[in-house]
């Protein structure tokens, strides 16, 4: 790759993901619609909004380009679909390794979130599995088994509670 293009990119080898546009009462109205239902109709949300189906349509399509909106998608209860063991694992991993053992985390069966964190453990894991035996063989024999894992701690997750859509955290601008 020439250095012209290398200096293009972030360290990560990619193209910097330019900055998003500044988002106005609309387009924060739109992101309230959509995070309480995610399958609203582009008709649905331009008629609570006040704007045309094509206003809508433009500024939903921007926001999904600019990183606003990362995706739509369904909140599941994990043991009605067959994942009844949840558990959060934190993890001490070598410094510096963070994206080599975020993609291998990323590959994991059953890992929902995944969060850089500072304190005494450096990386926080959500996981569902279908029961303990799972789990174990999870922790045990996969992320045990990353070179760049340090050590593990398991807190089993006895009950948990979606918290869903929630009052609006988006600021207004100022």
């Amino acid at each position: 790759m020439a250095a012209e293009q290398m200096a293009e990119r972030g360290e990560d080898g990619l193209a910097p993901t330019p900055p998003a546009r500044p988002l106005d009462s609309v387009d924060r109205d739109i992101l309230r619609i959509l995070r309480t239902d995610g399958r609203a109709s582009i008709r649905a949300v331009a008629e609570r909004v006040h704007v045309s189906r094509a206003n809508a349509y433009a500024r939903i399509n921007r926001l999904v380009e600019d990183g606003v909106i990362r995706g739509f998608s369904a909140r599941v209860d994990h043991e009605r679909a067959g994942q009844g063991a949840s558990a959060y694992i934190t993890l001490k991993i070598v410094q510096n390794s963070w994206r080599t053992v975020r993609e291998q985390l990323e590959a994991l069966p059953g890992a929902s979130h995944i969060a850089l964190v500072s304190g005494d453990f450096d990386v926080l894991l959500l996981v569902h599995t279908p029961d303990n035996r799972a789990l174990r063989e999870l922790v045990l024999t996969r992320i045990q088994a990353i070179p760049e894992v340090l050590s593990t701690r398991t807190l089993l997750v006895f009950e948990e509670t979606d918290l869903g859509p929630r009052p609006d955290p988006l600021p207004e601008p100022a």
